[in-house]
């Protein structure tokens, strides 16, 4: 079979499923298919460079994408690809993807990656009536049209109907993945400690994501600070859990490692943990071997977001043996809570204190039942296979037969 991708941007930064795409097309590549990606990034962007497949880069214009040159050239490609997937909502790939493709027989399909959450109505109403007017006009025939718009959990296809109308489309959820690093994390663990020397010996919880409000970055500081006060150690209560047998908190560190999502929240953050007084490391974006060995450094992952579709982080801590410390706006968190694989919580203040103190309350021996289960989850629902199959299986539904 022969796929062609389009995304708005390949840029690591961004975050999103970037990751899971580059897994998922090594994955299909290695079964023999044939993956191709179109974005809008510069064709000279740094990140394109010996990208895992062919790429071609339109370098549109502004945060839109616009570029005159992208439906001309779907139009005179699309007969080379069985099916065309479109990633993410709002931005010019996809309504290129419907204009170029609309009455032709190449099948595209939709992933909205959490694009239509009911959660960025309710924090941006001003962006939502533009979203609404854009919608009527245009996004709405894209999910219309889709062959398929592939969800990645159940929970985000219900969520998704309450956002826009008129919304009509053919719906699949499909599983959805990355793949288990192949690292020594020995090593991974050892260079990251070693770029960063005041975590080691440190006990600590791991944030591995864009730094964006959205995720509740300002909540977790905050609720780390109240459990912790840097002069006087850690408040009596927390002191008694780890007397219990829990993680000793005096030596309990919270790493926030990411890109902010702009400047002006990425420096309220940092002055907010200055203010508190708490152990917060801000290491800016990891990758590579840096990343993986923050994950090899740290006793558990958190992020208590408000909206999350996904999380390949979650899924990448998982891979390695982390329990999840997540909210339950996290639309995968039933998969968590059934495999035993973390805590899950409400996205506010109290939920997040309550994430933090059941893991300081948690026994050692419990801790490593969950790093067990952790893995057996990651293995039965996030595994890249699964999800190649998943995907394959909906893709070849709508796929002519040649």
């Amino acid at each position: 079979m022969k796929i062609l991708r389009s995304i708005h941007s390949l840029n690591p930064a961004i975050g999103g499923p970037l990751e899971s795409i580059k897994q998922s097309s090594l994955a299909l590549a290695g079964r023999g298919h044939q993956v191709e990606i179109v974005c809008l990034d510069s064709p000279g962007a740094p990140w394109l460079r010996d990208f895992a497949v062919p790429v071609h880069a339109f370098g549109g214009r502004g945060s839109y994408g616009y570029t005159p040159r992208l439906v001309p050239w779907l139009q005179d490609r699309h007969r080379d690809f069985d099916a065309v997937i479109v990633h993410g909502l709002w931005l010019y790939n996809g309504f290129a993807v419907w204009r170029a493709l609309r009455g032709t027989s190449t099948p595209y399909f939709v992933f909205p990656h959490g694009m239509l959450d009911p959660w960025f109505k309710r924090a941006y109403p001003v962006k939502h009536l533009k979203k609404v007017l854009y919608w009527l006009a245009i996004e709405h025939r894209l999910v219309r049209d889709a062959a398929a718009v592939l969800f990645t959990s159940e929970e985000e296809r219900r969520l998704a109907r309450g956002s826009f109308s008129p919304y009509q489309c053919n719906e699949a959820v499909v599983n959805y993945g990355t793949a288990a690093p192949d690292v020594d994390f020995t090593l991974a663990r050892n260079d990251f400690l070693n770029a960063f020397p005041n975590l080691r010996d440190k006990r600590i919880l791991l944030f591995l994501g864009r730094l964006h409000e959205k995720k509740g970055c300002d909540l977790l500081i905050e609720a780390f600070a109240q459990m912790a006060d840097v002069a006087k150690g850690f408040p009596a209560r927390a002191r008694e859990t780890a007397r219990g047998g829990g993680c000793a908190p005096q030596t309990l560190r919270l790493v926030l490692a990411g890109p902010g999502a702009n400047e002006q929240y990425l420096a309220s953050l940092k002055n907010a943990a200055a203010k508190s007084g708490a152990p917060v490391t801000f290491t800016g974006m990891l990758s590579g071997t840096l990343k993986w060995g923050a994950f090899a450094a740290a006793e558990a992952f958190i992020l208590p977001s408000h909206q999350e579709n996904f999380g390949i982080a979650i899924a990448e801590a998982l891979a390695c043996g982390l329990p999840v410390l997540i909210s339950n706006k996290v639309n995968i968190w039933r998969e968590i809570e059934q495999e035993r694989a973390g805590y899950v919580e409400n996205d506010d203040l109290a939920g997040t204190t309550r994430l933090l103190e059941r893991w300081l309350a948690t026994m050692e021996q419990d801790r490593q039942a969950m790093r067990a289960n952790a893995r057996h989850c990651f293995a039965v629902h996030f595994e890249i296979s699964r999800a190649t199959d998943s995907l394959l299986s909906i893709l070849q539904k709508f796929v002519p037969p040649k």
